[in-house]
């Protein structure tokens, strides 16, 4: 109703923001930056998003972090005070095993990430090597063949705090088979920041095997097309989906190219200057509607 308009919807009227709560009936919620930071969240989203589900909406937990597993997800989103079931959550670790089962993949796993996506991975029987550290010796180029595992038949990158010149050597290694597949969850520049210090995201190490490798990725979380065509199972109308983030460039993205209503909050990755570029530019994606944080839409409903 608000198509790309990135209008402040604090400044809707009642009959208007009555009409926007009206116009969705499934709503799809980034979490990092949105709902929570780090194990903190972020006051009024609990609130709002089970003031969704009051009203009748079908609630999705859409996020690219893939360190856990959908229930420890869903036991974390409980604990900040969310009404969250594992069979609503969307994690970018899930997306991983669902595609390789899908696909029938029954090699090894090479994985630069962590126990969340391994614990995905185990549950659908697919075997996997390389979380945790992986020490760089004093000749680091002493790597032969015989470290190699040759049952290793994909590589995925997905978050890893033991990132190494080793990892990226093994990944390369591994990639210079054409038949070995490159798999990565996202895409994400950095973290949600909770403090002046930077974290580094996904993307960062996506980028870094890209690189040495020679290869792309494909890469299955927002905004990219695996997560659209998964969604798409659950019989959801474009029209009358609404989907919630704090990045243009992967969530607000990602509602835009499945013709989603979009709603942008500023709790995350945007900042106000970036909002007011955004306004000034207008180069897409841009969302419909914007709030300060999530939790504001519940004054507006009352």
């Amino acid at each position: 109703m608000f198509k790309s308009s990135v209008f402040n919807l604090q400044e809707a009227t009642a009959d208007q923001v009555k009409e926007f709560l009206n116009s969705f009936d499934t709503v799809l919620s980034d979490c990092d930056g949105v709902l929570w930071i780090n194990n903190s969240a972020i006051p009024g989203s609990a609130e709002a998003m089970n003031f969704f589900r009051k009203l009748g909406k079908r609630i999705f937990y859409v996020t690219n972090n893939s360190t856990k597993i959908r229930s420890d997800f869903a036991v974390k989103a409980q604990q900040l005070g969310f009404i969250a079931e594992p069979e609503e959550i969307l994690s970018t670790a899930y997306l991983v095993a669902h595609y390789l089962k899908g696909i029938g993949f029954r090699k090894k796993v090479y994985l630069i990430g962590s126990n969340g996506i391994g614990d995905e991975l185990k549950a659908v029987g697919i075997r996997h090597i390389g979380v945790g550290p992986d020490q760089v010796k004093q000749d680091f180029k002493s790597m032969n063949s015989s470290d190699l595992d040759p049952e290793v038949g994909a590589v995925v990158v997905g978050f890893d705090e033991h990132i190494s010149y080793p990892k990226f050597m093994k990944a390369a290694s591994y990639l210079a088979n054409e038949q070995c597949l490159f798999v990565a969850t996202n895409t994400d520049e950095r973290f949600p920041k909770s403090s002046t210090v930077i974290i580094p995201g996904t993307g960062t190490l996506v980028r870094a095997v890209e690189t040495c490798s020679e290869r792309k990725a494909l890469v299955l979380g927002k905004p990219h097309d695996y997560v659209r065509k998964f969604l798409e199972s659950f019989g959801l109308d474009p029209a009358r989906t609404l989907m919630i983030g704090d990045r243009c460039n992967t969530d607000i993205e990602f509602g835009v190219r499945c013709g989603f209503q979009t709603l942008l909050v500023m709790t995350g990755v945007t900042s106000p200057k970036d909002l007011e570029r955004m306004r000034s530019d207008k180069k897409p994606p841009l969302p419909d509607v914007v709030l300060p944080k999530l939790g504001d839409i519940l004054s507006l409903a009352s």
